[in-house]
C-alpha cells in the first residue's frame, strides 16, 4: 500500500474555497453530523417547500451553493472552469428526480443531449451522465425486472425508453464524450442493466463510450462482472463500468425485511469495502477488455488503486482509469489525486432548487449515517482554518 499520505495536504485540497466558503462548508458538516437535527431539518424543509413557503433563497445560498453547481448549466460555468485549473474535470448531473410524464422523461433526454454539446466544446467535460429513471418510470423497469407482460401502451412507453438511452449514448460516441449510467434501487435494476448491456454491444465496440453502474453494497455484482466480461470477450465489446458503494442502503434493507426476503447488501461494511476493492483489483487485472470509473470517497480504496496502477506500470493519466467523488464532498481526495496527474471528475448536480431537494436530503442523510464520512470532512475543514490563521505553508 502506498504510505505518502497525500490526501492529508488540506492547503491543496481547498485551495479553490474562500474563508468565507471555508466556514460555510465548516458550518454545513457539523450540522449534518448531528443525526436528529438531519431528520427534523428534511422534514422542515420537506414541509416548507411543499406549502410553498420562501425557503428556497435560504436553501440556495446554504446547502444548495455547496452541493450544487447552480440551476442550469451556464450557472455551473464558473465550477467547472475553477477546477479544470486545478486539473479537476466535471460531470455535469442534472439531478431531478421522482419524474412520471413523458413529457418530463422528453425534457429530460433534451436536457442531457443539450449538456453534451456543451461538454464537446470544452476539454473540462469529458464524460455525461444521467439516471436510469429519469427517462422512464420506475413501475416500468420494475415490471420488467421481474419477467412481467406489458400492456400495448407499456410497450410503446418501454420503447420510448430505449430510444432516449439510445439516442444519448450515440451523441456520446459521435462526439468522443463518455456516458455514465448511474444505479438506483435493486428491484428496478435488472431492466436497466440489460438495457446498458445492449448499449455497450452497441457503442462500446471500439474503445469504451458506454458505463453502467455497480453498487457494491450488493454481494452479487462481483459475479455478474465476471458474466459480463465473459459476454464481452465473446461478443467483442468493451466493458465500462463505474463502481461505487451504493446508496439505497437503508432502502434495500427496510424493504427486504419488510416483504421478507433476502437483502441484496452485503451484510456489513467490512464486506462491502472487500466487495469494492475486489472488482477494482479484477477490473485492473483485464484493462483490455475494460475501463474504470471509480467513484468512491474512501481513501483507502484511492490508495489501492494508485498501488495497483504503480505496480502495472501505467502512467498516472492512463485514460482506462478514473477517479469520481461527488462536488461538496472529499475535496482532499479530488484536488490532491489530480495534483499528482491522475484522471479525476466531480460529479456536479444541477437543477431547479425545488427539484433537486431529493438529491440534497438524500447527501445530507447519506453523510449522516456512513460511519467517519462527515467527521473526516470537519477535522480536514479545521486542519485548514488553522493552517490559514496561522500563515503556514
Amino acid at each position: 500500500m502506498i504510505t505518502d499520505p497525500i490526501f492529508e495536504n488540506t492547503k491543496i485540497a481547498f485551495a479553490l474555497k474562500s474563508d468565507a466558503e471555508l466556514e460555510r462548508a465548516y458550518f454545513l458538516f457539523k450540522m449534518i453530523s448531528i443525526q436528529p437535527l438531519v431528520k427534523i431539518g428534511t422534514a422542515a424543509t420537506n414541509f416548507a417547500i411543499k406549502a410553498n413557503l420562501p425557503v428556497e433563497g435560504l436553501i440556495r445560498v446554504t446547502v444548495f451553493n455547496h452541493f450544487c453547481g447552480g440551476v442550469n448549466e451556464n450557472d455551473c460555468l464558473p465550477v467547472i472552469d475553477n477546477m479544470y485549473e486545478k486539473g479537476v474535470s466535471s460531470v455535469l448531473d442534472y439531478s431531478v428526480e421522482g419524474k412520471e410524464t413523458e413529457e418530463e422523461f422528453d425534457s429530460a433526454l433534451k436536457t442531457v443531449l443539450k449538456i453534451i454539446d456543451f461538454a464537446k466544446e470544452k476539454d473540462a467535460m469529458p464524460i455525461a451522465v444521467f439516471k436510469p429513471t429519469g427517462f422512464g418510470r420506475f413501475y416500468l423497469f420494475e415490471k420488467i425486472g421481474k419477467g412481467e407482460p406489458l400492456t400495448e401502451a407499456e410497450s410503446n412507453e418501454w420503447q420510448k425508453v430505449e430510444q432516449r438511452f439510445d439516442a444519448v449514448c450515440k451523441k456520446g460516441k459521435e462526439n468522443d464524450i463518455a456516458v455514465l449510467i448511474d444505479a438506483e434501487e435493486s428491484w428496478m435494476q435488472d431492466a436497466a442493466d440489460d438495457l446498458v448491456t445492449r448499449m455497450m454491444q452497441k457503442y462500446n465496440t471500439e474503445k469504451v463510450v458506454v458505463f453502467n453502474t455497480l453498487q457494491m453494497y450488493r454481494h452479487d455484482r462481483l459475479q455478474f462482472l465476471k458474466e459480463q466480461h465473459a459476454l464481452a470477450k465473446q461478443e467483442g465489446f468493451y466493458l465500462g463500468y463505474k463502481l461505487v458503494r451504493g446508496a439505497y442502503l437503508e432502502k434495500e434493507n427496510d424493504r427486504a425485511e419488510a416483504l421478507n426476503y433476502e437483502s441484496p447488501i452485503c451484510k456489513n461494511k467490512f464486506a462491502t469495502d472487500t466487495n469494492f476493492d475486489t472488482a477494482v483489483k479484477y477490473m485492473m487485472d483485464h484493462l483490455e477488455d475494460m475501463s474504470m470509473f471509480a467513484g468512491t470517497h474512501n481513501e483507502d480504496s484511492s490508495y489501492l488503486i494508485m498501488q495497483l496502477m504503480e505496480e502495472k506500470g501505467l502512467a498516472s493519466n492512463d485514460s482506462r482509469i478514473w477517479f469520481g467523488q461527488l462536488y461538496g464532498m472529499s475535496d482532499h481526495i479530488s484536488f490532491n489525486l489530480a495534483n499528482r496527474g491522475y484522471n479525476v471528475a466531480k460529479y456536479i448536480p444541477f437543477g431547479p432548487v425545488k427539484d433537486v431537494m431529493p438529491y440534497l436530503i438524500r447527501r445530507a442523510e447519506e453523510n449522516t449515517s456512513v460511519a467517519g464520512q462527515t467527521g473526516r470532512e470537519i477535522s480536514l475543514l479545521a486542519k485548514e482554518k488553522k493552517r490559514r490563521k496561522l500563515g503556514d505553508d
